[in-house]
């Protein structure tokens, strides 16, 4: 009995052992297939192929997954005594039925499939999270190139418009400047306590230069302070003391010693800090008027026959017919002004008093200044060749560069028109057989301290 149920027992684990290899090559086929199209189709998306580390183990080694439950039935077999394992092999060989063991080798290869497949599908997305990362981190990486490349390429470019527009607003002051005359004198910075003043004067000389009278005082001061620019006339009949001369009409100063004793005598008076000077002759100013086109002001009918008589002595200093220029007699109101008409028109002394007559300069100025930057692109050769030979100036190159660079700025500042001195401020007298204005100084002074350098 023992013998023979010995027989059966090798029999029968014969038997499973050859159902059991059976089944796991055919399980492990058909996994196998399905695993791998699975891969297959991942790596299609991926764009490559890598094997898998679970196929790649010996078959051995798979198995021996199983063998622990096969020792735990040899382990439980052989704690059986004769009978209990007489009766226990009889009763497995009722029970025992194929399909049963098939179906728990299947549920066992299952298991184990699906721990590789988690397993080959969790490395496989860790890769792939990896090559995403990798490719956003090299994009990323590429934009930040090409953003730091385009940043290059604009400043390259905004550095060459810079280049080009200095350099050629150099090359045009120059040739500006080579057209002016050059007066050296003191230098002194064109800027004090964020003010830039230069003093323009009219002289009543018929040529370029310093020689004659100054017939027209405007002090020209763009204040960064105030935002500003104030045309300050300047009435010749103020009774001033002139440094190294006894007291006199402000414009003996420039009788007795140019444009610099003129300044100096202005700020000792007034208080201000201008060092820097432009003269022009009538000419000149006439000039400049033509090349913005002319001018349209408001004029009586009596300032037009003044016109028509100034005209006169100008016509006869061209050389020109008397009648040149001639106004209509019957005109009045707004009226075209050319060169030589509005030079006419600031010249009159004799309607309203000297502030009237400053007041017709000021109106002139300003309606060229206004017109004055589109000139510059339509017209640069009237104002090059009709303006700058005929004026004088102690401006250097580079403080004109400095006043060109100033203009686009200058576009959104106020132009205030002011005239010293102040109504009230002054009285009429006679100083040594001469009809001056005496001033108060201190009030004129405080009021430019105020307006231009924006003192309290």
């Amino acid at each position: 009995m023992g013998k023979k149920t010995e027989n059966e027992m090798e029999q029968i684990q014969k038997g499973l052992e050859q159902f059991l290899e059976r089944e796991v090559d055919g399980v492990r086929e058909n996994s196998r297939s399905e695993e791998e199209e699975k891969l297959r189709s991942l790596d299609a998306e991926d764009g490559e192929q890598e094997p898998d580390p679970f196929w790649e183990e010996e078959d051995s080694q798979r198995e021996e997954d199983f063998l622990p439950e096969e020792e735990d039935f040899q382990q439980e077999e052989e704690d059986f005594s004769p009978d209990e394992e007489e009766d226990f092999l009889r009763d497995e060989e009722d029970d025992f039925r194929p399909e049963d063991g098939k179906k728990a080798f299947a549920k066992r290869e299952r298991t184990a499939r699906r721990a590789a497949e988690d397993g080959s599908m969790g490395k496989r997305r860790e890769r792939k999270e990896e090559k995403k990362g990798g490719r956003a981190g090299i994009h990323d990486s590429e934009k930040k190139k090409k953003k730091h490349s385009g940043l290059k390429k604009l400043l390259v470019v905004i550095l060459v418009l810079l280049a080009l527009f200095f350099g050629g607003l150099y090359l045009a002051v120059g040739f500006v400047y080579d057209r002016m005359n050059y007066a050296e004198g003191e230098s002194r910075p064109l800027k004090e306590d964020g003010v830039t003043s230069v003093l323009l004067i009219g002289s009543d000389s018929r040529t370029s230069g310093t020689e004659g009278r100054s017939d027209a005082m405007i002090l020209i001061t763009i204040s960064d302070r105030t935002r500003t620019v104030h045309m300050t006339s300047l009435l010749r009949d103020m009774y001033v003391e002139i440094p190294g001369h006894e007291g006199n009409r402000l414009n003996a100063a420039y009788a007795y010693g140019g444009p610099e004793l003129l300044m100096e005598t202005i700020n000792q008076n007034f208080g201000t800090e201008v060092y820097h000077y432009a003269v022009v002759n009538f000419e000149a100013f006439a000039n400049l008027v033509d090349a913005v086109g002319g001018v349209e002001l408001e004029l009586t009918n009596e300032e037009v026959q003044w016109v028509n008589a100034y005209l006169n002595e100008y016509n006869e200093l061209r050389g020109v017919p008397m009648e040149t220029d001639y106004l209509d007699t019957s005109l009045s109101g707004n009226i075209h002004l050319n060169g030589a008409q509005a030079l006419a028109y600031c010249r009159n002394r004799y309607i309203g008093t000297d502030f009237a007559r400053t007041q017709r300069q000021r109106n002139v100025l300003s309606a060229v200044f206004r017109k004055l930057p589109a000139a510059v692109l339509t017209n640069p050769d009237g104002l090059i060749n009709g303006l700058f030979p005929n004026l004088t100036t102690n401006l250097t190159q580079g403080e004109c560069m400095q006043l060109a660079l100033m203009a686009a700025k200058l576009m959104t500042y106020d132009i205030v028109q002011d005239s010293l001195p102040l109504d009230g401020t002054y009285s009429n007298a006679s100083i040594r057989g001469m009809s001056v204005l005496q001033v108060d100084f201190d009030q004129n002074r405080a009021y430019l301290r105020r307006e231009i350098y924006g003192e309290k």
